[in-house]
């Protein structure tokens, strides 16, 4: 197609730049994110061929990759940070935008970049567009601890369109309470289950991955703005040495990316209307002939966890859109953060071989060119124009991947003219999130097969493994670590075959926990015999005939809960529901301020482990069954997982002094312990959305006149109060009662009335054949008080 039939909002890439900076180099200058991106962006706007000081108010659009000091929630910048890097950027160049992005993260949103803002020009809704990216990490570390420290610290007005972290489906409690923490591991266990896949002994698996990687290594030496350009052979990189140290098997230090790095790219995109006017050669043009974008299933959701269905439909699709095969592209550059990223979707998804003679990169990869935070496939878009260039005609193809191999996105670059072809990402993704997933569960209890795995060594050479298994009772999913100390289980995990191997694994409070045997899981997470302690640190307890009292003895933190203390709450009420002799218990806190102010927010935000007993906060808010009654004996503040607590409780008692909230919004939080659901099924509907969604407060006599809490007494005597309750509770069958409780949580979930009084229960043949029930009868009609066994 000649250019001159094309319509006039066709985009086309004018100009691409790279800038880098090692600290071993002659002249480092210790260059922040924004003067990295700016160096690179001042290149693009030469690569035209044109003054640059021209080129830059023709800038409408900026868009910028986000660092991976601003890709996270809470993440430090040593050497502070712009906070409108696009804008940052733009005034260096003396450009003033209109519009300013701040991508989400990932690897793969330099070319979706490219993608989504050239269908932008297409559509005539921007002329020209300046997209670039950069990372300083290897500064930053360089030079944090300096005496003469540089500060990056900008602020820059102007409005900028932050699309957030895009961490969906990326991060979770679940996978980071069971060793998820960081990319290698969760990449290794994509590869382990590749390897085994495919049948590869663990030495085969090693030298094809050495095997791939090697030829990255000769690009990456010939690259003068690669991290680490020094070749390696395949043995080389794979075998564990001092210097290429163990990380997540399969994984040493050479085979994963490298995020020490300096470096920035940038990209500028027009319309060919904008590139005539402007005056830019037509031999600087390069085309989008292929693009799509696509995310696979979370994590557990994938069928298969050694295959990336998500990341082959997209390369496919791309060619498709291009009208090309695979042997017709010339060049390629496959997003390569760890080999299973390449080998996914090149090798098994293309067909493309380790040494094909066109190379599988240009820029040398992110373990020996760089990964450079979520900029990486900036560069490889610059080096793959470059090379489209030098040889027009020719295809080249970008491959960027982004997430725990998650996002994938896909360009398709030549000098051939070609009018703007849409793709048709959306209904191929609609198809991908229809695709049926694996039952899982969170809690994995009994035998299991192990799905996939990886152990994963610090630098002091502790391991600990990590296990996607099946349980054998109905194939869930689950995720599980080793315990501390379980060295046979890593012996399994670390020689031979581990998948399929038959393991036992068990629910803990700080998630499951594998290990080899039923017998080795008994000595190892032994089963807790429920029994009072002589001690507690953070709790006291009391028995009063049938009564036990338990009080939150932390009053200096207004008895708000860490881990530790929500684990002897836990410890006394499973001794207290085990106990024929007790009927009824009291909860209240010491002090006359606070029944408990819920989570202890000093130690979640000292960094401290975090953790709550599978029976819930306070060892009570999940517990399946409350087979007896719990009274609260609320004094003074009952906030957040406080008043949490309470709305667990079967019955409240409040001082004048109570104040109930949910207050988890107003620090950021929710009321993720049962508050989002107990208190809009116990206060009317508008009351329970604007106490969750504004922590409004209420009062003692508020919450009794909405059945919130059951009595208030004077201030001083919630605790009086409730041993009153107490005592007209024991006053009555404590079978009654206890079989009572049982029939109404049976009952709970059905919303029929009749089919809800109908409902065939066992409880009432126990009641039936209970001592209680006949001393009961027996009593009235001797006019007597009964005298109750519970039983």
């Amino acid at each position: 197609m000649s250019v001159a039939h094309l319509d006039p909002s066709t985009p086309v890439l004018v100009g691409v730049g790279q800038s880098s900076e090692r600290i071993d180099q002659p002249g480092y200058r210790g260059m922040s994110a924004v003067e990295l991106a700016a160096a690179a962006a001042g290149q693009a706007l030469a690569d035209t061929g044109l003054d640059p000081r021209a080129v830059a108010p023709a800038v409408d659009t900026v868009a910028g990759v986000r660092q991976f000091e601003i890709s996270t929630p809470g993440a430090r910048a040593p050497l502070g940070r712009s906070d409108n890097y696009p804008r940052s950027v733009a005034r260096r160049l003396g450009a003033a935008p209109r519009r300013a992005v701040l991508e989400v993260g990932g690897g793969q949103s330099p070319q979706h970049l490219v993608n989504e803002f050239a269908a932008t020009i297409a559509a005539g809704h921007a002329e020209v567009v300046l997209l670039f990216g950069s990372e300083a990490i290897s500064t930053t570390r360089h030079l944090s601890a300096a005496q003469d420290r540089p500060d990056f610290t900008e602020h820059v007005d102007g409005d900028l369109e932050d699309r957030g972290y895009g961490l969906d489906g990326l991060i979770s409690r679940y996978a980071t309470e069971h060793g998820l923490t960081g990319a290698p591991e969760t990449y290794a266990l994509f590869d382990n289950a590749r390897r085994a896949r495919l049948g590869l002994s663990r030495a085969d698996h090693a030298r094809s991955m050495g095997e791939l990687f090697a030829p990255f290594t000769r690009v990456a030496a010939e690259n003068p703005h690669a991290a680490a350009p020094v070749e390696r052979d395949a043995v080389e990189l794979v075998t564990p040495t001092e210097r290429n140290r163990p990380i997540a098997d399969p994984y040493p230090r050479y085979l994963v990316a490298r995020d020490q790095v300096n470096q920035g790219a940038a990209v500028l995109l027009m319309s060919i209307a904008a590139a005539r006017r402007l005056g830019v050669p037509e031999q600087k043009w390069v085309f989008l002939h292929g693009h799509a974008d696509l995310r696979e299933r979370d994590l557990l959701e994938r069928a298969d966890l050694g295959s990336g269905p998500a990341s082959v439909l997209a390369a496919r699709h791309a060619l498709q859109v291009a009208g090309l095969a695979v042997d017709d592209i010339t060049t390629f550059d496959f997003y390569s953060c760890f080999p299973v990223a390449v080998s996914t979707t090149a090798v098994d998804g293309l067909g493309l071989a380790a040494d094909d003679p066109r190379g599988l990169t240009l820029t040398g990869g992110l373990p020996f060119f760089g990964g450079a935070g979520n900029n990486y496939s900036m560069h490889a878009v610059a080096e793959t124009v470059h090379r489209a260039r030098t040889a027009p005609g020719t295809f080249g193809f970008v491959g960027a991947n982004g997430g725990m191999l998650s996002k994938y996105s896909v360009g398709i670059y030549s000098t051939t003219p070609v009018a703007w072809r849409p793709d048709d990402s959306a209904a191929l993704q609609a198809q991908i999130d229809a695709w049926e997933a694996p039952a899982q569960t969170l809690r994995a209890n009994g035998w299991a097969m192990v799905e996939t795995y990886t152990v994963k060594h610090d630098r002091a050479g502790n391991r600990t493994g990590i296990v996607v298994g099946r349980l054998e009772a109905d194939g869930r999913r689950f995720l599980a670590m080793t315990t501390e100390g379980d060295e046979a289980i890593l012996d399994v995990l670390s020689v031979g075959e581990p998948i399929g191997h038959r393991v036992h694994v068990r629910s803990t409070s700080r998630g499951n926990r594998v290990t080899t045997t039923d017998s080795r899981m008994a000595e190892l997470h032994p089963v807790r015999v429920p029994g009072f302690r002589d001690h507690y640190d953070d709790v006291l307890i009391r028995r009063d005939g049938h009564v036990l009292e338990v009080t939150i003895d932390r009053p200096e933190q207004r008895n708000a809960l860490t881990p530790p203390a929500n684990d002897e709450l836990d410890d006394v009420f499973d001794a207290f529901f085990a106990d024929p002799d007790l009927w009824v218990a009291v909860l209240t806190g010491a002090g006359d301020k606070a029944f408990s102010a819920g989570n202890d927010l000093l130690w979640t935000g000292s960094g401290k482990p975090m953790w709550v007993p599978e029976n819930g906060f306070a060892g009570l808010t999940s517990r399946p069954s409350l087979p007896k009654p719990v009274i609260a004996a609320v004094n003074g503040f009952a906030m957040g997982g406080g008043c949490e607590i309470a709305l667990t409780c079967h019955l409240v008692v409040a001082d004048e002094t109570a104040v109930f909230a949910l207050s988890e919004v107003r620090v950021g939080l929710i009321a993720g312990a049962g508050g989002l659901v107990r208190l809009p099924r116990t206060v009317p509907a508008k009351l329970a959305n604007e106490m969750i969604l504004t922590g409004r407060r209420l009062t003692a006599d508020e919450a009794l006149a909405h059945g919130l809490v059951n009595r208030v007494v004077p201030a001083g005597t919630a605790l009086e109060g409730a041993r009153a309750l107490a005592r007209d509770i024991i006053a009555a069958s404590p079978t009654s009662v206890r079989i009572s409780l049982q029939v109404m949580e049976g009952t709970q979930g059905i919303a029929d009335t009749i089919e809800a009084v109908t409902h065939p229960t066992a409880a009432i043949d126990d009641l039936l054949l209970s001592e209680d029930m006949v001393e009961g009868l027996t009593a009235f009609a001797q006019k007597r008080a009964p005298q109750w066994k519970n039983r």
